[in-house]
C-alpha cells in the first residue's frame, strides 16, 4: 500500500467485494490483482497479476487499467482511467460476469473508524475515541509502568510494551519491546511493522490509529457486540452437518441462553464462537472485527468457563486464582498488582467467605462461581459459559443463572448453552438450536414457548426428538421473528466469506521460563495438599523395599538374588507409573483451557516431568536401600562396574522408576477417562515383569527379543545383574544374556537405553497432549 499525503477532500468510501469490506481511506493508493500482496486481492484466473489501482484525487477517486489482460469495466464500459464513486460498480475480466467490487458511502467520518472495523460506529469500543493525542515527533514508549510516554492502565500489558517510533521519512512503525502477551497491526502479532493511517496497534484492552495529525485511543471496556453470520460446521467429508448456516446477533450487555436438545450443536456453536474450534464456514465478529483473522489477539478478550471445572480442587480459592493469575499476567505484574486484582474478583464474585477455603470442599454453585472468577482476572469483553448449571439443585441453576445476570449488567456480553430452562427469564435472548444445527427460534425468552404452540418445554424437547423431518429452521427464518430480532437487529453488514475460515495462531509465550517456575509451584502445593496421594506416596517405597529384603535376606545367593532383583524392578516401575498415570487425565479440562490463554505445553509437561520426577527418584533410592542396605550383594572382588555396588542399583532403579513415570504419563495422556487408568496400570506391571529377562529368555529369541527394547525394566535389570555379576551367582540359560555381563559396555548400554526411553516417552506425552489442545493451538 503506498503512501501518499493526506487529502480530506476525497471521500472515504467503503469498497465491497465478494470476499468482504475494505474501509478506503483517502491517504492511500488501493491496488487490485491477483498478486497476494496486492490491497484488494481477487484470486480470478481472468484477473491479471497486477490488475488496476485506485487513487484519492482532490475531491474524488479514479481507477486506473494497469495494461491488464482482460481489462477494467467501470458501470458495463472498459476504461483506462476514469473517475468512480459511491455506487460505482466495477467488474474485472468481463464486463458481465467477472469478478466485482462496489464501491459505497462511509457511514462514519475517517477519525471515528479503522479499516479493519467493519462498522466502527455501530461499535461500543470504536463509537467514541477515548483519548486523542498528537502525532508525535519522536519514540513513544507504550506501557504499564508510569515512566512511559503513554500509559495504559491494564494489567494485561506489560511494563515497558511497545514502542511507536517517529521515521525520518515522516512515517511510523510499531515495534514490540518483548511483551508478555504481544504487540498486534490489525490484528497479527508483530515485532515490529510500518502502521500507516487506518491502521490499528492493539495493547491488551486499548487500540490506536493514527488519523490525520492524531493518535487516538480506543478502550475496549466491556460494552461490545457479537455478529454471528452464516456459521456451518460439517464433519465426516461433508456428510454430517453439525451447524447448518447459524446466524443471530448478540448486543452489548446481552445475556443469551443456548438451549436445544442433545446433539443439536450446541457445543459446537461455543467451540466457533470462541475460536477454539473455528466454523468450516461463515463470520463471527467481535465489535466488527473478524475474530477468527483477528483471533490472536482478541482471544485475550474472551472468557470461557467449561462445564467441568478447570480448578485443581486440592488449592484454596484464592491460591487458585493466584497462581492463574501468575500465569495469564506478564511476568513484570508486581505481586501487590496481582493480589489486588485476585481480590478484586473475589469480592465481584461474593466469594470472600469462602476465599481461603480448599475448592474441593465447596457446593457445586461456589466452584462454579470461582471458575467464573478465574476468567474474569484478565477482564474479558465475552465471556461464554459450557452448560454451568450442570448438576446444580433448582436453588443454586436460579443463583447461578442471576449472578450472569448481573455479570451482563456490569458491562459484558455474556453468552450460557444449557440445558436448563428454569431461569430463561432472567436472560435477554434465547438462542433455540434444533437438531441439525439449525436455528429453530431466536428472541425473547418469554415469546418462545407461544412461537413453537407449547406450553411446557419438555413439550417443545420431545417435539424435536419426535418430528425430526420438520424444517424447523426453514419456518423460523419465514417467521416475524427472524425479520425483527436477526435481519432487523444486526448492526454490522454481512461479511461473507468466500474462502476457507483461516485463523492466524496466537504468539508463541515469551516466558516459557516463569511458567515453569508458577506450574511447579503450584503442582507441589496441589500434590501436598492431597493426603492420600501423600500417604501412598510414602508407604510404597517401604513395602516394595521390604518385600524386596526379605527376599534377598542377608546375602544375594543362588536360591535370592533373582527374586530380589525382581522385586526392585517391580517396585520400581509400580512407584513411577502409579505417580503419573492419572496425573494428565485429570487435569485434561484445566489444561485445555490454559493451553487456550497462552500455557506453553513443554513448561506444562517439564512442570509434571520436575515434581513427579524428583518424587519419583526419592521413592526409588528409599526402596532400593530399605531393600538392599546391609545386604551382602556378592558382586565380583565386591566392586561393581564403575561405582561401589549399591550406588549402580540405586542409579538403576530410579532410572526405572523415572522411566515407568514418563511411561505413566504416556498412557495418561492416551486416555479419555481416569476410571481406566487403574486397569492399565496393571497391565502395565505384568508386562514389565514378562519382559524383564527374569522369566523367560529373551536374547536370540525373534520379535520377543526386540519387544523387549521398549521395556524399561528389561535395561534396569540387565544393569543390576551386571552389578551383581548374576551370570556368577544364578549360572544358567536365563543369565547368560549378554546384557546381564560384569562389563562397563554393558552397563552404560543398560543406563543409556532408559535414558533414551525417557526421553521417547516425553515425545510421545508432548505429540499425545497436542491432539487435546484446542485446534487452532496445533498450529
Amino acid at each position: 500500500m503506498a503512501e501518499r499525503s493526506f487529502m480530506p477532500g476525497a471521500p472515504e468510501l467503503v469498497l465491497e467485494t465478494d470476499s468482504g469490506s475494505t474501509v478506503m481511506s483517502p491517504s492511500h493508493d488501493y491496488h487490485v490483482g491477483r498478486d497476494p500482496l496486492s490491497d484488494i486481492v481477487i484470486d480470478d484466473a481472468r484477473v491479471s497479476w497486477h490488475h488496476a489501482v485506485l487513487r484519492p484525487e482532490a475531491d474524488h477517486w479514479t481507477i486506473e487499467d494497469e495494461n491488464s489482460t482482460n481489462g477494467t469495466f467501470a458501470d458495463g464500459r472498459r476504461i483506462h482511467e476514469g473517475g468512480v464513486g459511491p455506487g460505482s460498480e466495477i467488474r474485472f475480466g468481463s464486463p458481465s460476469d467477472g469478478p466485482r467490487l462496489v464501491l459505497l458511502a462511509s457511514p462514519a467520518p475517517v477519525r471515528e473508524r479503522a479499516s479493519v472495523v467493519s462498522m466502527p460506529g455501530l461499535t461500543g469500543t470504536f463509537r467514541q475515541p477515548t483519548s486523542v493525542r498528537p502525532l508525535p515527533a519522536r519514540t513513544v514508549r507504550i506501557g504499564r509502568a508510569a515512566d512511559n510516554d503513554l500509559v495504559i492502565d491494564d494489567l494485561v500489558v506489560s511494563r515497558h510494551h511497545a514502542e511507536l517510533r517517529a521515521l525520518p521519512d515522516g512515517t511510523y512503525e510499531i515495534a514490540d519491546l518483548g511483551s508478555h502477551n504481544g504487540t498486534y497491526l490489525n490484528g497479527a502479532p508483530v515485532t515490529a511493522a510500518p502502521v500507516g493511517p487506518g491502521d490499528i496497534v492493539g495493547i491488551g484492552h486499548s487500540v490506536f490509529c493514527l488519523v490525520g495529525d492524531e493518535l487516538q485511543e480506543y478502550v475496549d471496556s466491556g460494552e461490545v457486540s457479537l455478529d454471528v453470520q452464516d456459521l456451518a460446521v460439517a464433519v465426516d467429508h461433508g456428510r454430517k452437518t453439525l451447524l447448518d448456516h447459524v446466524s443471530f446477533p448478540v448486543g452489548e450487555k446481552c445475556l443469551l441462553a443456548v438451549v436445544g436438545p442433545s446433539g443439536a450443536g450446541k457445543s459446537t456453536l461455543l467451540n466457533a464462537l470462541t475460536g477454539q474450534r473455528p466454523a468450516d464456514h461463515g463470520t463471527v465478529l467481535y465489535d466488527g472485527r473478524d475474530l477468527y483473522r483477528d483471533y490472536a489477539e482478541l482471544r485475550q478478550r474472551i472468557g470461557l468457563v467449561p462445564q467441568d471445572d478447570i480448578l485443581h480442587a486440592q488449592l484454596t480459592v484464592r491460591s487458585a486464582l493466584s497462581y492463574a493469575a501468575e500465569l495469564r499476567f506478564p511476568q513484570d505484574t508486581a505481586k501487590a498488582e496481582r493480589r489486588a486484582r485476585v481480590e478484586e474478583v473475589i469480592r465481584e464474585l461474593g466469594l470472600e467467605q469462602r476465599a481461603d477455603q480448599p475448592v474441593h470442599s465447596l457446593s457445586g454453585g461456589q466452584r462454579k462461581r470461582v471458575s467464573v472468577a478465574l476468567e474474569l482476572l484478565t477482564k474479558p469483553s465475552l465471556l461464554f459459559l459450557d452448560e454451568p448449571t450442570s448438576g446444580l439443585d433448582p436453588g443454586m441453576d436460579r443463583s447461578v443463572m442471576h449472578m450472569l445476570r448481573g455479570l451482563a449488567d456490569d458491562g459484558r456480553t455474556v453468552i450460557v448453552v444449557t440445558h436448563s430452562v428454569l431461569s430463561l427469564d432472567v436472560c435477554d435472548r434465547l438462542l433455540v438450536l434444533a437438531p441439525g444445527g439449525r436455528v429453530a427460534y431466536y428472541g425473547p425468552p418469554e415469546d418462545a414457548l407461544s412461537y413453537f404452540g407449547f406450553e411446557q418445554w419438555p413439550e417443545a424437547f420431545e417435539a424435536f426428538e419426535q418430528d425430526r423431518d420438520r424444517d424447523w429452521g426453514g419456518d423460523f427464518h419465514l417467521s416475524p421473528f427472524h425479520r425483527y430480532y436477526v435481519t432487523e437487529a444486526t448492526a454490522q453488514p454481512r461479511v461473507p466469506r468466500s474462502g476457507p475460515v483461516v485463523i492466524t495462531p496466537p504468539a508463541r509465550p515469551r516466558s516459557r521460563g516463569a511458567q515453569l517456575g508458577t506450574l511447579v509451584r503450584r503442582y507441589a502445593t496441589a500434590l501436598s495438599a492431597d493426603r492420600t496421594f501423600l500417604a501412598i506416596m510414602i508407604a510404597l517405597p517401604f513395602v516394595m523395599g521390604a518385600m524386596a529384603r526379605a527376599l534377598a535376606g542377608s546375602a544375594l545367593t543362588r536360591e535370592t538374588a533373582m527374586n530380589a532383583l525382581l522385586i526392585l524392578c517391580v517396585g520400581g516401575v509400580l512407584t513411577g507409573a502409579a505417580n503419573a498415570v492419572r496425573e494428565l487425565v485429570k487435569e485434561r479440562g484445566i489444561y485445555q483451557r490454559e493451553r487456550a490463554v497462552g500455557l506453553s505445553r513443554s513448561a506444562y509437561l517439564m512442570s509434571k516431568v520436575v515434581v513427579l520426577g524428583t518424587i519419583t527418584v526419592l521413592q526409588a533410592v528409599v526402596l532400593t536401600l530399605v531393600a538392599l542396605l546391609g545386604v551382602d550383594l556378592n558382586a565380583p572382588g565386591g566392586k561393581g562396574v564403575l561405582l561401589p555396588p549399591l550406588v549402580e542399583i540405586i542409579v538403576a532403579v530410579a532410572l526405572l522408576a523415572f522411566t515407568a513415570m514418563m511411561l505413566g504419563l504416556v498412557v495418561s495422556a492416551m486416555v479419555r477417562k481416569e476410571e481406566v487408568t487403574m486397569p492399565l496400570l496393571v497391565l502395565l506391571a505384568i508386562v514389565q515383569v514378562v519382559f524383564c529377562g527374569a522369566l523367560l529368555q529373551l536374547h536370540g529369541v525373534a520379535v520377543l527379543e526386540q519387544l523387549s527394547w521398549l521395556v524399561p525394566s528389561r535395561w534396569a535389570l540387565g544393569a543390576m545383574a551386571g552389578t551383581v555379576g548374576l551370570a556368577r551367582i544364578v549360572p544358567g540359560d536365563l543369565t547368560s544374556d549378554p546384557l546381564f555381563r560384569h562389563s562397563a559396555g554393558a552397563w552404560l548400554l543398560n543406563i543409556a537405553m532408559l535414558v533414551v526411553l525417557s526421553a521417547l516417552f516425553g515425545f510421545v506425552v508432548s505429540r499425545l497432549l497436542r491432539r487435546h489442545e484446542p485446534a487452532v493451538m496445533r498450529k
